[in-house]
């Protein structure tokens, strides 16, 4: 090979690399000021700003998604470090990015691409819009007056800012976490009547002495008390490792990273929760059809879940299990342990325990795996 042939090659390589370069910014921008939740609309932009056509899979927890009425916003009170922040009042969803991308579920934006995402409180259809410079816009039914509870916190200036990590499917099926270049926040100010037309929230589950079903079928009740009684095991079997084992073992580590004692004593206590948990005496509700999720609560409607389509397609037990899956949704659950849905699956949650194991002991896939304990860890 001549030192020219060579150089070309080298060239070409560099050149290709350069190319794929995926990067992406997201703008928040509203009203300066709003009279009432009624006018409350925040729009976020998303522009590929990388050389790389983007595929981003329609996660619940970035602002692509808006069937879910998930903590997509970061929301502050600017000016006063005592204020009460809003709270959160939405769901929090068990999701499988492996489903989503077998089934294409994905927003693609080309270099250059912007796509306008409007959020407000109006119930109206999801259309497509024409695409001008290319630039798109949409509006979707994703109430941000009613997920979030400003009455609480009062009037005031808020800072808006979004969600920032994205999963990128790239060329090669390849799922990649891409974290989008954000904005200084948008600042509004909130004045009026700040209480909501609408609430998400349902009304708290009533318990009585065995589990009940909603828009279940008779099949569908008979795998979820075989469930329920598993995943009750699930817990108490967590719970007894957690308190025979206050060392650094193959199990903690995988799930919630480094060994320490407050890690460890964090992690007791949440299945000190779940343990404690009737699961026999929960509500479950099987009206969710979406093919990509697994299953979702409202963290403080205590006792009710909310199971989707991929639930049936799971296993009972195992990874990502019908069983596993109640423990992941009873973390959710604000009085016991309040986890997030930070990371997902596997190997997701195994990189989430190398790179952050502050989150990972409070991320609710990472304790549905060290439950399942699939495959075995001691």
């Amino acid at each position: 090979m001549t030192s020219l042939t060579l150089t070309a090659l080298l060239l070409s390589l560099l050149a290709s690399l350069t190319l794929a370069d995926p990067s992406l910014s997201v703008v928040v921008s509203g009203p300066s000021s709003v009279n009432g939740l009624s006018d409350l609309q925040i729009t976020t932009t998303l522009q590929n700003t990388g050389n790389e056509t983007l595929r981003l899979l329609n996660d619940p927890q970035s602002v692509l998604t808006p069937r879910w009425a998930t903590d997509v916003f970061n929301i502050s009170k600017a000016g006063n470090l005592s204020s009460v922040a809003p709270n959160f009042l939405g769901v929090v969803v068990k999701w499988s990015p492996r489903l989503a991308a077998a089934g294409n579920d994905f927003t693609i934006l080309v270099p250059g691409q912007s796509l306008e995402l409007v959020h407000d409180r109006q119930y109206s259809l999801f259309f497509n819009c024409e695409s001008l410079n290319l630039t798109t816009r949409a509006y979707w039914i994703t109430l941000v007056s009613a997920r979030y509870d400003f009455s609480t916190a009062g009037e005031g200036t808020y800072e808006f800012l979004a969600a920032d990590t994205f999963i990128h499917l790239d060329t090669t099926g390849e799922m990649t976490s891409l974290k989008a270049t954000l904005n200084s926040p948008t600042s509004l100010t909130l004045f009026g009547d700040l209480s909501s037309s609408s609430q998400l929230t349902p009304t708290s589950a009533k318990f009585a002495k065995r589990a009940g079903f909603a828009y279940c079928s008779t099949r569908q009740q008979a795998e979820l008390r075989s469930a329920i009684s598993t995943a009750q095991s699930y817990a108490s079997a967590a719970l007894r490792y957690l308190l025979n084992h206050a060392f650094s073992t193959p199990r903690f580590t995988t799930w919630f990273g480094r060994y320490t004692s407050d890690d460890h004593a964090i992690v007791t206590r949440n299945f000190i929760g779940i343990n404690g948990s009737r699961f026999d005496d929960f509500t479950y509700d099987c009206s969710c059809t979406d093919a990509h999720t697994f299953a979702y609560v409202y963290p403080n409607n205590y006792g009710k879940i909310y199971l989707c389509g991929a639930y049936w397609g799971a296993p009972p037990t195992g990874t990502d299990s019908k069983s596993g899956t109640l423990i992941h949704e009873c973390s959710h659950f604000t009085r016991i342990a309040g986890t997030k849905d930070i990371a997902y699956g596997q190997s997701g949650c195994r990189r989430l325990a190398e790179r952050n194991p502050r989150e990972a002991i409070m991320n609710a896939d990472s304790h549905e795996y060290f439950a399942e304990n699939n495959p075995f860890l001691t």
